[in-house]
């Protein structure tokens, strides 16, 4: 599906991308971590060969500046959502093109499989009110509830203390490094482009606890959230 828009240099977007046929694009924690990593180094105008830096740590990687600003991200098992600012004028396109062609030679090899691995190019929704982008820090963050509970949003949450558990535990969106844990993955972020909405993290946790409990929350057909002033923004 062809965007109605043009990246724009400090402007703010939604992006994802799911699997073709919505199959499964993370099958165990390597593809997760794997994915990660490629997000941190492919940030970059720098080449690279990723066989020389799978096995090191991020703070040992030298990438250059990174071309795209990433403010919030989430893997699931068909999908992943990210909240990026283009901060270079085809900053996100350029990045975007090579993290998947990346991840699809990495998963191809690994599976043995041929084909196109994402469902077509990347979808994008431009963010265009400050609720609407706060909004987006709590709707990729509470992804992973739905893996415990499936229809949470229609129904509401029937156990949000073992949700909140869940979230804290689940190491592959970075719900973790607005709580504050200490962990390389923090490099991948770029929070200070990002509007602080959160003054402390007792401030970010209340946010996530009122979003969590708030039920019917609406999707676009593409997946994508519909922002409805949820009373938490």
């Amino acid at each position: 599906m062809e965007r109605k828009f043009n990246f724009s240099v400090d402007e703010y977007y939604h992006v994802y991308s799911r699997g073709t046929e919505r199959r499964e694009i993370f099958l165990d924690n390597f593809d997760k971590e794997r994915f990660l990593k490629l997000l941190f180094v492919l940030n970059s105008g720098k080449p690279f060969k990723f066989r020389d830096v799978k096995d090191t740590s991020y703070a040992n990687i030298s990438r250059g500046n990174p071309r795209t600003a990433i403010g919030a991200f989430c893997l699931m098992p068909n999908h992943f959502h990210l909240l990026l600012r283009e901060t270079e004028e085809g900053g996100i396109s350029a990045f975007m093109g090579k993290l998947l062609t990346a991840y699809s030679m990495y998963f191809n090899k690994k599976y043995k499989r041929t084909g196109g691995l994402f469902e077509g190019t990347f979808r994008a929704e431009y963010v265009d009110n400050d609720n609407y982008l706060k909004y987006l820090f709590a709707y990729i963050h509470l992804n992973p509830v739905k893996l415990i509970e499936p229809e949470w949003k229609e129904k509401g949450i029937a156990n949000k203390s073992f949700a909140e558990n869940y979230l804290k535990k689940y190491r592959y969106s970075s719900y973790e490094d607005y709580m504050g844990s200490e962990r390389e993955e923090n490099i991948i972020l770029s929070k200070e482009v990002f509007p602080e909405y959160f003054d402390s993290i007792h401030d970010f946790k209340d946010f996530i606890t009122d979003c969590l409990t708030y039920k019917n929350e609406e999707e676009n057909t593409q997946g994508s959230p519909v922002y409805t002033g949820l009373p938490c923004v």
